[in-house]
């Protein structure tokens, strides 16, 4: 099997792209910038789609859909939103095609231009804020707790697998409410649900803080973010959760009557997460071999491989292996018996090795006789051969263990990547040398956070639970209460 990938140590970017398109998660398209998201790789996104769907209606919010096309005039309403956003806009203009007389093919037909160009959604406040403007009168229609499904498009020049594409696929929360205590209370609880999911569900350990004034959403008041940190040291922004204030309430005239019958602006929030978390999930656990998918997201939780020469040998390790499926599979773990006679056993122990899928078991005519089946482990790759009688508790017992052990490396190896730095010299010398997370003192100034983007690195949050501490910021020395954290990023 052609599976060679180029080793982490090597190159880390070649190592990545390897593993995506080896592993059958995605390749390039015909469009610049776009990918095409294969059935191995939509199969990680149902996942996790399923499992964020099932945590935003648990509490209390509802799925929607909105247009993929906002009109130009509505980004104009809210000045930070379209300074933020204008050069990753995707613009339509017309709407009509035409064959080209003189030359033949299609031309845009010049007669068909809109009237107001459309703007293919980067994000939906705009869109959306202009619908709840109908939606509410009173403080008896609020809360709206509003989450779209959809994929949305940013001219990106740069791009890659998942990181960072054209198009990309997401959920963005959208939610409505009559007082600021409220709406603060939802960012954080949003960004809470994200760190949940990203700890529990996909085995990477997240730092929970505030974006800078700089880094923070356009049109927000607060930006909260996830911050994760990738095997190759550099972080990544995993989903954030955005306090919007009145702003897009005010841009869109959306009031309402409250409880003592004044009016007053609504106050929003909004949230997102994205099919970037396919990569962060590649980054935080894969190793040269190929993935490495905790068992709550891969597509395939055990794989069982036969194992024979004679064709007579076959129905008795199929009854086994059938067997064995049934029982896993009325325990609600995914499970593939892979009967292809097409490849020999050495080729597709390669191929889900290279699949990250959590469990591989093997059945051979000796284990028929000894009534055993062989375990292997992928992210340990341990091995061992245990009775097929009561594999199937043991089997979901192990798979709860894979899950937590692979969440401990993932925290173990933050725990050993992050450095508490006093000095100018010293951040440096993480940056350049070591990697990882940075915990500095910074005096909050916009010239200090500056300086510090010289170094390809940004200030990525501000610890929601930072202890105050007293020190001096690495950059100019003023005074500074506490710690931010500082890395290189995705």
């Amino acid at each position: 099997m052609a599976k060679v990938l180029t080793s982490k140590e090597e190159n880390y970017a070649q190592w990545y792209n390897d593993l995506v398109l080896k592993s059958g998660l995605a390749e390039n398209s015909a469009v610049r910038g776009c990918m095409v998201i294969k059935p191995y790789g939509y199969a990680i996104w149902e996942k996790m789609k399923d499992e964020l769907d099932r945590m935003f209606k648990a509490t209390g919010h509802e799925n929607a859909y909105f247009p993929l096309f906002i009109p130009k005039s509505f980004f104009s309403r809210e000045a930070d939103h379209v300074e933020g956003f204008a050069k990753e806009c995707a613009v339509v203009t017309h709407y009509r095609l035409k064959t080209d007389e003189e030359n033949g093919g299609l031309i845009v037909d010049p007669e068909a231009k809109l009237e107001e160009e459309l703007i293919v959604r980067p994000t939906s406040e705009t869109i959306i804020w202009n619908t709840y403007k109908n939606w509410v009168q009173s403080y008896r229609d609020l809360p709206i707790l509003i989450n779209q499904w959809a994929n949305v498009v940013r001219w990106e020049m740069r791009t890659r697998l998942f990181l960072r594409t054209a198009e990309f696929l997401w959920q963005e929360g959208h939610t409505a409410h009559s007082t600021r205590e409220e709406a603060e209370e939802e960012a954080m609880r949003m960004v809470n649900v994200y760190a949940d999911f990203s700890e529990r569900f996909l085995g990477i350990p997240v730092l929970i803080g505030t974006k800078t004034e700089s880094e923070k959403f356009a049109g927000a008041i607060d930006t909260l973010t996830i911050e994760a940190l990738m095997q190759d040291g550099k972080a990544l922004q995993a989903g954030t959760s955005h306090f919007l204030g009145q702003n897009f309430a005010r841009a869109f005239d959306v009031q309402f009557t409250n409880k003592e019958g004044k009016l007053d602006y609504v106050w929003a929030t909004s949230w997102g997460m994205t099919t970037r978390m396919i990569g962060a999930l590649i980054m935080a656990h894969s190793d040269n071999h190929g993935l490495v998918l905790p068992p709550r997201v891969a597509p395939i939780q055990v794989v069982i491989v036969p194992i024979y020469k004679g064709a007579e040998e076959f129905p008795l390790i199929s009854e086994a292996a059938n067997r064995i499926k049934d029982h896993l599979t009325a325990l609600g773990i995914s499970v593939k018996f892979d009967d292809r006679d097409t490849h020999k056993p050495g080729w597709k122990f390669a191929e889900y090795e290279l699949k990250g899928v959590p469990v591989r078991l093997a059945i051979g005519p000796r284990d028929i006789e000894n009534g055993t089946v062989e375990l292997a482990r992928r992210d340990t790759q341990e091995k061992r051969v245990l009775p097929q009688e009561g594999i199937e508790g043991y089997i979901r017992e192990l798979l709860d263990e894979i899950q937590e052990s692979i969440y401990q490396k993932a925290l173990q190896f933050r725990a050993g990547n992050t450095h508490r730095v006093d000095t100018w010299e010293e951040l440096v010398d993480v940056l350049d040398h070591k990697g990882g997370f940075a915990l500095a003192h910074w005096d909050g100034t916009k010239e200090s956070e500056d300086r510090i983007k010289e170094t390809k690195a940004t200030i990525r949050c501000l610890l929601i639970d930072g202890e105050e501490e007293e020190g001096k910021c690495i950059v100019s020395g003023k005074p500074s209460h506490r710690r931010v954290v500082i890395a290189r990023a995705y």
